[in-house]
């Protein structure tokens, strides 16, 4: 069915369909990290600095490097009797991906229906469900507090009348960037994250906890908060750290956009030392300055317009990346002026 104004819907979103919370940061010793925890709390500091950035050529580079930078910003630190990060949130999983929130173009509608209902009957989402228990097992969402840990322990358990455990070693050969790593205990997480997507199950919910000894009185890294306005800001910090009444946390997109970055089937993977990105309609990594999927013809919208309308994609992992892209969630919709 070729695209045509007759069925184009310009109203279609999706929910998403991993729901994490906000990452609660707690400090505890490695040996009793089991057993007990605290709440760790935001610190200011007033720093004097010096000059470093780069000048413009109207300033006098004498008179300006020896001025003091003056700073007022957050920190996040361990106690000193305290090694070890615990980070916790939880993680639903919902079923639904074949119905849109919302689509105001019945013959659009009927169409990506039918074609969603036969990936799940083919693959049930085990493909996405296989990387996303990959990205739980190793930590990726600790983001630079995994950097130079020690250990790392990852404990995922089931909510529910049935719970379920597992514990990961995540420097137990659980690399970043390889899903194709075989383990039992990621296959029995999947299974149950692919049950919930392909709505075999209702929903899923994952208690999510993790351990990095990184080491005594180390700083440790909460989500940072946008300053857009320095000069206008009450506090007049020039780096504010996200908190939930007082306890330092992780943003809960931060920690989705850790659990998606699955994206291997890019065109530039290997020029990118094989690194996965996280799933985006562009492939944009905001970080590198880099859309990886601005060509037309590997973006979201080119591969979804064909395939909701029951075209073949050129293969199985356009499948893959554009189901992804929908149990991200977004608006999608298109003017049909």
């Amino acid at each position: 069915m070729k695209k045509t104004k007759e069925n184009t819907p310009s109203v279609l979103a999706f929910e998403k369909k991993l729901v994490p919370s906000d990452g609660f940061m707690f400090g505890t010793a490695w040996e009793n990290r089991h057993e007990e925890a605290t709440p760790l709390t935001l610190i200011e500091k007033s720093v004097r600095g010096v000059i470093s950035n780069r000048l413009k050529p109207t300033q006098d580079a004498d008179e300006e490097t020896k001025k003091a930078n003056l700073q007022a910003v957050d920190n996040c630190a361990l106690k000193a009797d305290q090694d070890t990060l615990k980070l916790n949130f939880t993680l639903k999983v919902l079923s639904g991906v074949e119905t849109p929130s919302a689509c105001d173009n019945r013959i659009f509608k009927d169409s990506y229906i039918s074609v969603a209902k036969r990936y799940i009957e083919k693959e049930g989402f085990t493909a996405l469900a296989k990387r996303y228990a990959i990205n739980i097992a190793n930590g990726r969402f600790l983001w630079r507090n995994r950097v130079g840990v020690e250990a790392l322990e990852i404990e995922v358990k089931t909510i529910g009348e049935e719970s379920t455990s597992w514990t990961f070693d995540a420097n137990d050969n659980i690399q970043l960037n390889d899903f194709t790593i075989e383990n039992d205990k990621i296959n029995a997480l999947a299974n149950e994250i692919a049950l919930a997507l392909s709505g075999k199950k209702d929903y899923l919910l994952l208690d999510i906890t993790a351990y990095a000894k990184v080491g005594k009185a180390q700083d440790v890294y909460p989500s940072e908060e946008m300053v857009l306005d320095k000069n206008n800001s009450q506090s007049k910090k020039s780096k504010i750290l996200y908190h939930v009444n007082k306890q330092a946390a992780i943003h809960s997109q931060k920690i989705g956009n850790a659990l998606r970055t699955i994206d291997t089937w890019y065109p530039d993977f290997s020029e990118n030392n094989n690194k996965p990105i996280a799933i985006e309609t562009y492939g944009s990594v905001t970080n590198l300055g880099v859309a990886y999927r601005k060509d037309k013809k590997v973006n979201f919208y080119t591969l979804f317009d064909l395939y909701a309308r029951d075209e073949p994609l050129s293969s199985k992992d356009d499948e893959h990346y554009v189901m992804a892209v929908l149990v991200r969630g977004g608006v999608f919709g298109e003017s049909t002026k």
